[in-house]
């Protein structure tokens, strides 16, 4: 489900070979009281470091907005793009706030890495812009509520909302007399792909890889938590990965790219797949599902690719220990860096590129990835209410009421911490998979990756 150094999440979190398309020229503007509030920083300079989007041209109107606003309040904003999934980001990202030469401003996605920062003690408590911005623009979103806020402060501002969802092929599936659902069991979508594939006419109906990758990632913690297993418990301090549930999900999803029965449904090579390749092979028409953030319905739409005419979109799917989907979505937010040079003007721009003007232009290239996470700021543009027919389950996914429990008596999001995100950071559960597909036992395979997690806590700050 897009993000070096940082030079990016699948739900998820999608790397994606970004795509192109003609810019929507929206023109944002500057509101008075930023310009008055920048005045005593004319002059001055900024860095920052911006997640790379699956569309070139909504990277450009993100540039485009930066510009406007170091055009209207004088100063000079150098405006990097990051690729999260290229590299180990959060190490260098931390040795650069240690030696004092990291950028001043970044946003990236809140569940994947802000508390990663957090425990490393690299962030600015930024309460007071959220304090404002809540007066300004209401609530944001329900999420961001979990994964940036330590303590009762505030650590990162809540900038857009990423749409996170699941794909079908809806003529597929209307050419073999099957209904659309608005839920489906895991189970139920495993024998709805094999159903629709057709290997001679090049449709694979299961387009999801289970490789290093962040849309893997997400896949894979998103069943097993469907299946009642967890990487944490609630608090978020201790590892009860190795549970039979766990196994249960284990054994499940390795059977579908082990047995030969679901043979016809796979892709060829979807077991070395990287995060752009269900992107790519989705827009070239050959898969029947798959799970993403909204960058390939995005870019389908943008593009005028009959596959968006043909997508069938809906939340996500549940297991044994779920009613309903435990999809939260993610929002990328803010964070202004520990000893940043210029944080008083880094928190003006937070401010302003969450408005609507700022936002819109955004949007527009990457619709439903690029979305409000404040909810009167949903409300400030048609377009983001009624610019397609996604965008209002997108909505009501920001408003949840949260928790969202399971019968196994966990809830999410669970409380964030540094150990979970660095742990699903090491690909611990995609190797763990690959040895499954391998031949190892999932009730062994399960064990090893318990112990990895383990580890993971233990240098994370977090004994078990």
């Amino acid at each position: 489900m897009g993000l070096g150094l940082l030079g990016a999440a699948g739900l998820a979190a999608c790397s994606d070979t970004p795509s192109t398309s003609t810019p929507n020229k929206v023109q944002p503007e500057v509101p008075q009281e930023l310009i008055d509030a920048a005045v005593p920083l004319k002059g001055s300079a900024l860095g920052v470091l911006s997640q790379k989007l699956y569309s070139t041209a909504a990277n450009a109107a993100l540039d485009s907005s930066i510009k406007t606003f170091a055009g209207a309040t004088g100063t000079t904003i150098e405006n990097s793009l990051v690729q999260a999934d290229a590299g180990d980001v959060v190490a260098k990202i931390d040795a650069e706030v240690k030696g004092g030469v990291a950028r001043d401003l970044a946003f990236m996605t809140d569940s994947r890495f802000v508390a990663q920062f957090h425990a490393l003690g690299d962030l600015e408590d930024v309460t007071d812009v959220v304090t404002a911005l809540t007066a300004k623009y209401g609530e944001p979103t329900a999420e961001s509520k979990n994964f940036c806020v330590f303590d009762g402060k505030w650590f990162a501002i809540p900038y857009h909302f990423i749409g996170i969802g699941s794909f079908l092929r809806k003529d597929w599936m209307q050419e073999k007399g099957i209904t659309p659902k608005e839920v489906y069991t895991w189970e139920e979508l495993r024998d709805l792909c094999l159903a629709i594939s057709d290997p001679g006419k090049r449709r694979f109906g299961w387009g999801m890889t289970v490789n290093r990758s962040g849309d893997a990632n997400g896949m894979i913690e998103a069943l097993i938590n469907a299946y009642g297993g967890s990487i944490v418990d609630n608090d978020g301090r201790k590892v009860i990965f190795d549970s039979p549930e766990t196994v249960q999900a284990v054994t499940f999803l390795g059977d579908i790219y082990t047995n030969a029965k679901y043979k016809p449904m796979l892709p060829p090579g979807v077991t070395a797949w990287t995060d752009s390749s269900n992107n790519e092979n989705w827009l070239a028409g050959i898969l029947g599902y798959t799970r993403n953030q909204f960058s390939v319905y995005a870019d389908s739409k943008t593009k005028k690719n009959p596959v968006y005419d043909n997508t069938h979109v809906f939340a996500d799917c549940i297991g044994p220990a779920t009613d309903t989907p435990l999809l939260l979505g993610q929002s990328q937010a803010f964070v202004v860096f520990k000893g940043a040079k210029n944080a008083a003007l880094a928190k003006l721009l937070a401010q302003y590129l969450v408005s609507a003007k700022a936002l819109l232009g955004v949007a527009k290239e990457a619709p439903g990835l690029a979305l409000p996470a404040w909810e009167k700021v949903w409300d400030a543009d048609p377009y983001f209410t009624s610019g397609d027919p996604a965008f209002p389950v997108q909505r009501k996914i920001t408003q949840l009421k949260l928790p969202l429990k399971t019968k196994t008596g966990l809830a999410f999001p669970q409380k964030a911490n540094a150990g979970q995100q660095a742990a699903v950071g090491a690909y611990v559960l995609t190797d763990m998979m690959q040895q499954v597909i391998q031949g190892t036992a999932p009730a062994k395979a399960v064990t090893a990756a318990h112990a990895k997690m383990v580890q993971i806590f233990n240098q994370q700050g977090l004994p078990q």
